[in-house]
């Protein structure tokens, strides 16, 4: 079995025109009425591996419109019976997503192309990353020279739905998938077989809004309990800022998890003196405090460069980054000190700690070498009165940074492109600060307040 595709570049589902051959794009997306025939053609065959059924289907029957995805329900040619409903993505790369949800209860996912090369019958491995984090193993088989199909184990379904990014190795070729609109995709497609089953085709109807009675019959008065629940007062929500760097080329920002967990709407992030862009999540490391942003292509024109030697204790550090923004200042700040230690808090060697001043609103801003070069992730400073509390006395200047080893494993497994170097002379810090200014962003959301989780 050959794929002969290499390592295909992430796009967004309809980011520009695929660059498929004619004759596929003939059959797969030159018209819509040609996608969905393209649609019926695939997913039968797909289900029909699973369901021996004929190798023909009728459909769509209803819509499904959601972001890139578009699809239906599909019913059995031969004798009219409803099988499965499903929906497809097509991307840039020349590669179409397709996913299906059938009678039997069973998810599916498949990948095809033009340029793919299968044998037809062969089962393999494909092995799935979602944003650089859980992996999970399916088993794929060929249904034509073009198509890969896998049924979806529930951990997978789980992360495919929340993900970001999708990166599937199999046979040593890498395709990645940023994912969109994934969340309401699943329930969408359960939603049409639950109201297919129920009432049958021919009152197929848009499966993107969530039905709230398949059988059509009025919903029960709400209950007491149900009527508290619906009255209750909404989480307040107050403004986070932290700090961000650009890494990559390609508009990738490195800050931390609790910058950005459980930010509610757009995330936001400016230069300063800058205009505000929007950002995505594409991934994140909740055990390492590590997200990973990106922001729109062309937007940053400067990116930090990770270093590559060990850092040591004694080390003179940099620490840019935007505490208590607006209460102090619009700018960032610059902070300087010494690495203190090569480990944390009981001895985690996965932190620095730092004597460089940092503040709420610092967290996820760069650590820079006398060189300018990227030697941490600042993440933390100790609690004083937690502290005081407990030894008697009260701190100062211990602070804490992530390692760049962690960083750069965490960019490794999430196939981002970054710089690293040995550096050259060293700077002073008004240079170290005027080069940074190219690539640190305040990030800012909103979010819960803490009183009102409480």
């Amino acid at each position: 079995m050959e794929l002969r595709l290499g390592s295909i570049q992430i796009g967004h589902a309809h980011a520009q025109k695929p660059f498929l051959s004619l004759e596929f794009e003939r059959k797969v997306i030159s018209t819509w009425g040609l996608l969905m025939k393209r649609i019926v053609a695939i997913v039968f065959v797909w289900a029909g591996l699973f369901s021996c059924a004929p190798s023909n289907a009728a459909g769509p029957f209803g819509t499904i419109h959601l972001g890139g995805w578009h699809g239906g329900a599909y019913t059995n040619d031969a004798d009219g019976s409803f099988s499965h409903c499903a929906a497809l993505s097509s991307y840039a790369s020349g590669i179409s997503l397709l996913v299906s949800y059938n009678v039997k209860n069973q998810w599916l996912l498949a990948f095809a192309s033009s340029k793919f090369h299968l044998t037809k019958g062969e089962t393999f491995p494909i092995d799935l990353t979602f944003d650089g984090e859980s992996q999970v193993r399916l088993f794929g088989t060929a249904l034509s020279d073009q198509l890969l199909s896998a049924i979806m184990v529930p951990n997978a379904l789980r992360d495919f739905k929340k993900a970001t990014l999708m990166v599937a190795v199999a046979k040593g070729a890498t395709f990645q998938f940023a994912l969109s609109s994934t969340g309401p995709l699943l329930p969408a497609l359960s939603n049409c077989v639950t109201r297919v089953k129920a009432a049958g085709v021919d009152r197929a109807g848009d499966f993107s809004v969530a039905a709230a009675n398949p059988s059509g019959e009025a919903k029960p008065p709400a209950t007491s309990e149900q009527k508290a629940a619906d009255s209750a007062k909404p989480d307040k929500l107050v403004g986070r800022n932290g700090t961000g760097f650009v890494v990559s080329q390609s508009g990738h920002i490195v800050t931390n998890n609790h910058v950005v967990d459980g930010c509610v709407g757009d995330i936001q992030g400016n230069l300063s003196g800058e205009a505000q862009v929007p950002l995505r999540v594409v991934s994140t490391d909740k055990n390492n405090d590590l997200a990973l942003l990106q922001g729109p292509a062309g937007s940053f024109k400067a990116m930090a460069s990770i270093r590559d030697k060990p850092i040591r204790s004694g080390d003179s550090v940099v620490a840019i980054g935007y505490p208590y923004h607006g209460l102090l200042t619009s700018d960032f700040t610059v902070t300087t000190g010494i690495v203190s230690s090569l480990s944390g808090i009981l001895n985690d060697t996965r932190f620095l700690q730092i004597s460089a001043a940092v503040q709420p609103g610092n967290s996820g801003g760069p650590l820079l070498d006398s060189k300018g070069q990227v030697v941490g992730i600042v993440a933390a400073k100790l609690n004083a009165l937690k502290f005081a509390s407990a030894t008697g006395t009260i701190p100062e200047n211990i602070n804490f940074a992530i390692k760049p080893g962690a960083l750069r494993d965490f960019l490794d497994n999430s196939v981002v492109p970054y710089q690293t170097s040995d550096g050259q002379a060293d700077l002073g810090t008004p240079d170290i600060a005027k080069n940074a200014r190219d690539f640190t962003l305040l990030i800012s959301c909103m979010a819960a307040s803490e009183k009102s989780k409480k």
